[in-house]
């Protein structure tokens, strides 16, 4: 699988020196078989054994956490609104509007800056016209009445263990 020299695939000398066997491996989870990245045997290490140290170089792969990437997530503008025909046309006006007043700007100035100051465009006309969209709230799964059922269950039961130990 790894491309070595015979003398680094052994991982046990007879003790005869002439017979050289492989007989240790590294077992690999079939789920990820591409994170091992190299097998071999030292010979040089001193262990008093008739066996040499297998050595496997590993890949490591982290994954990130899906809510903490949500937490700092770009504004989101309520697209549904460009459906009806008057907030579309509000939007698009504003749009011309802010792009008529940036057309009258020097042509000479850096290509960076026009480019933030068309993004800066759209991004306030869709927050004026459109709107951010508001996610939709969950509610606990656990209110009030359920947290007061909790407590008294809490008490009833304290009282039943020390009802009990008085009549012991």
């Amino acid at each position: 699988m790894f491309p070595h020299r015979n003398i680094h695939k052994y991982t046990r000398t007879s003790p005869d020196g002439k017979t050289h066997i492989q007989i240790d491996h590294v077992l690999i989870y079939g789920r990820w078989p591409s994170i091992t990245l190299d097998v071999q045997t030292f010979r040089g290490t001193v262990c008093n054994a008739d066996h040499y140290l297998v050595a496997t170089k590993v890949r490591e792969r982290l994954a990130g956490s899906k809510q903490a990437a949500q937490k700092f997530a770009v504004e989101r503008f309520n697209l549904r609104q460009l459906s009806e025909l008057e907030v579309r046309k509000q939007y698009q006006i504003k749009i011309s509007n802010r792009s008529a007043v940036l057309g009258n700007s020097n042509d000479s100035e850096d290509i960076n800056m026009a480019l933030e100051n068309v993004k800066e465009n759209f991004i306030t006309s869709a927050k004026d016209s459109l709107g951010l969209f508001e996610l939709k709230q969950h509610k606990p799964w656990c209110n009030e009445e359920y947290l007061r059922f909790l407590d008294q269950r809490k008490q009833a039961k304290i009282h039943g263990y020390k009802s009990q130990t008085k009549a012991m």
